[in-house]
């Protein structure tokens, strides 16, 4: 008896000796990164929380014998859940929906089928609203090393309204004509746009201010129904990074829906382009007509006629030559918008950035040959 309990106390301490000296997966052997990291692209608008504002801001990360990634996220974090979309290796943007805690993410395999050792990953807030990541921390698996993320030479910033924000898409943003314009040109690309908001700073169907204030402020209209951030802070400019190197805005349904009348709302657009060429002297600006509500008998609705045509000449008269209409004229027909709101349906958001894309071909921009980070 007294041997086999000698045994049976040998036997369990062993095991316990066998349990505690398997390697725990913990912070210290993964790679854990914050969200202030230099390997850490960001894009968008982000508070110091830190968190995001506005739809598509998110980060990229470019890390070497990638297999996982984790999230997780704080208490500012859309409750109960925000959607993202994740692209692994210029893939499509899956969409997941994510909240506050632990998060591990499937990584698709890379669409090319190859095996990479070193992998780029995108994450973006998909949502006009409830697009809130407060993100406290990235952790990629044990042997994973984050590198330097490479942006490419092409950097579109759009600003609009829910034409341009992808509202009614499955995908959010991801979906949207600005979005899909950036990706044809393997661009970086931000998109500040606001469904309901004007371009005129007046409240607008919930917008407590337009776009002509909101696009200088880190937060976009929601914080106004955000109990946690009510309140807007200056946005710097510095933080683009890379800064834009083309402007593209499509705004002013929701003017026209408020009963602001053509000649106010052409002063309010040269005042906010005065603003934008302090910030960008260089970049053109591509100002885009409407292409109108199209209606089942073929018609289709238009507002501000000849407004945006006068918009670019007094620039032009002004001595500001390198900004430029887009007639987007005959763009969408019924076939290409949701019955119920006429809004661009998926097909509908293709076909404008097909036709947009078309556009800048004949005007001088072209498509990067390759992405400046590479998949390898």
């Amino acid at each position: 008896m007294a041997r086999l309990l000698e045994m049976l106390l040998w036997f369990s301490f062993g095991l316990i000796l066998m349990i505690s000296s398997s390697p725990a997966v913990t912070a210290s052997s993964n790679t854990a990164l914050n969200i202030a990291d230099p390997r850490v692209h960001l894009n968008g608008s982000w508070d110091e929380a830190p968190g995001t504002w506005w739809t598509g801001s998110g980060f990229k990360l470019y890390v070497e014998n990638l297999s996982s990634l984790t999230l997780n996220l704080g208490p500012h974090t859309t409750q109960p859940w925000a959607a993202i979309g994740c692209s692994v290796n210029y893939g499509p943007f899956q969409s997941l929906n994510v909240s506050e805690g632990v998060n591990i993410l499937p990584l698709d395999p890379d669409p090319n089928g190859m095996n990479s050792s070193r992998s780029v990953v995108r994450i973006n807030a998909q949502g006009w609203q409830n697009n809130r990541l407060n993100v406290e921390s990235i952790v990629l698996n044990p042997g994973a090393k984050a590198l330097t993320y490479k942006p490419s030479r092409i950097a579109f910033q759009f600003i609009g309204d829910s034409l341009s924000a992808g509202q009614f898409l499955d995908n959010g943003v991801d979906g949207a004509w600005p979005f899909i314009t950036g990706e044809t040109f393997r661009a970086e690309h931000n998109v500040n746009a606001q469904p309901g908001a004007a371009l005129t700073d007046i409240l607008s169907f919930g917008n407590v201010h337009g776009v002509s204030y909101q696009f200088f402020r880190t937060e976009d209209t929601g914080f106004y129904y955000t109990s946690d951030h009510n309140f807007t802070t200056p946005w710097s400019f510095k933080k683009d990074i890379p800064g834009p190197t083309h402007v593209v805005i499509h705004i002013g349904a929701n003017d026209a829906a408020q009963n602001i009348t053509g000649t106010a709302f052409v002063d309010t657009y040269l005042k906010f382009t005065d603003r934008l060429r302090r910030l960008y002297p260089y970049q053109p600006f591509f100002v885009l007509t409407p292409w109108g509500w199209p209606n089942a008998d073929g018609t289709i609705g238009q507002y501000y006629e000849g407004r945006y045509g006068e918009i670019v000449n007094t620039r032009h008269s002004r001595g500001d030559k390198n900004i430029f209409l887009v007639n987007t004229t005959n763009w969408v027909t019924y076939a290409d918008v949701f019955p119920g709101n006429q809004h661009p349906n998926a097909a509908g958001h293709r076909k404008i950035a097909g036709l947009f894309t078309q556009w800048l071909k004949e005007w001088g921009l072209y498509p990067a040959m390759a992405w400046a980070t590479p998949v390898q």
